[in-house]
């Protein structure tokens, strides 16, 4: 007889496969529709009142509702949420992949080309996420897992915000990880896609270097890096996109389309209109709710503020790539064409 755990009657709790400040992912097994999932269980920090374990357990539904709302390869799959022990645990999607945290621990710096697929895939994500109410405001390499093919996938919306939820929020607190946090976060501004944007642009720094940018020891220095140190850029064909979405001031920083556009150019990929980015609506983010759970810490620095004249480089450059693909791909179509 087996002696696993069952969670609500059905879901049994096989292994371990991941953790973090929100929780225990285990590998699991629905007995009622016999098939593998995932399934988290909320764990509470310690320390925390029973006014903030209600909160936190409220925010883990928050997170089933905001995911489940999605239909996209590129996020998680959120099949249900239950509770036991006076706690929800929620039941996803297993996907049988490495973070890219772990590739790039594994594997180093990864080539700009590989970046460039990984981030189109990611950027498509969050555009479905936006046009949806939903911020997710923890993107970090941890959280975006690769299965075969590098097929990326965006997990963990635990801190992720519904337009116009602001029931469970605390003024003054910041959710996240430290070095993948974005500046107008760290004033206390509410977040906004571009916050999501400059998250991306972290991972992608990250995923190109191997290491985080404005890496520092503790979340204090790190959020002084964020806000007062210049970040040295790797030269090679990313860096515009880079340079773009790691702006200070978000009304400057690069947009999701023009982001696009680049990332097409650099990962050659035949299919441009495979993962297409609409601009995504204004959101009007509450702040987080609980004091920030500090996961990641590690090194760091600042993009330096470029002129309007710049900007407009950025934006006609990517253009123009994109505009050649597509040129390029209605050649090829006519040639095939006029062979018939």
């Amino acid at each position: 007889m087996s002696t696993e755990p069952v969670v609500a009657g059905r879901y049994r709790l096989l292994e371990i496969v991941g953790s973090g400040g929100m929780g225990v992912v285990w590998q699991a097994r629905d007995e009622v529709l016999d098939r593998e999932v995932a399934v988290k269980e909320i764990r509470m920090p310690p320390g925390l009142g029973e006014f903030e374990c209600q909160v936190l357990c409220q925010r883990a539904v928050r997170e089933a509702r905001s995911a489940a709302r999605l239909n996209h390869p590129g996020v998680v799959t959120v099949f249900d949420v239950v509770e036991e022990d006076g706690r929800p645990w929620v039941v996803m999607e297993l996907v049988r992949a490495r973070s890219l945290q772990q590739v790039i621990n594994r594997d180093g710096p990864l080539p700009p080309a590989r970046v460039a697929r990984i981030g189109r895939q990611v950027l498509a994500a969050l555009g479905a996420a936006h046009r949806a109410g939903i911020l997710h405001r923890d993107v970090k390499p941890a959280n975006v897992l690769l299965g075969a093919g590098d097929r990326a996938v965006l997990t963990d919306f635990g801190i992720a915000v519904i337009e116009g939820d602001a029931s469970l929020t605390q003024t003054g607190a910041v959710l996240g990880s430290p070095a993948y946090i974005a500046p107008e976060r760290i004033r206390g501004e509410r977040a906004q896609p571009a916050s999501d944007l400059w998250a991306l642009g972290a991972t992608l720094y990250a995923a190109l270097t191997g290491r985080a940018p404005f890496h520092r020891t503790d979340p204090v220095t790190i959020f002084g890096a964020v806000m007062n140190e210049e970040l040295t850029f790797p030269d090679n064909e990313l860096r515009p996109v880079l340079e773009g979405l790691l702006r200070r001031d978000p009304q400057q920083r690069m947009e999701a389309g023009v982001a696009e556009a680049v990332l097409l150019a650099v990962s050659n990929d035949p299919l441009p209109g495979l993962l297409s980015v609409a601009s995504p609506r204004a959101i009007d983010s509450t702040r987080a709710d609980l004091p920030m759970a500090v996961e990641e810490t590690a090194p760091v620095e600042d993009a330096p503020v470029r002129d309007k004249e710049s900007e407009l480089s950025w934006r006609m450059g990517g253009l123009m790539a994109y505009g050649g693909m597509v040129l390029l791909l209605l050649g090829s179509l006519f040639v095939l064409l006029s062979q018939k």
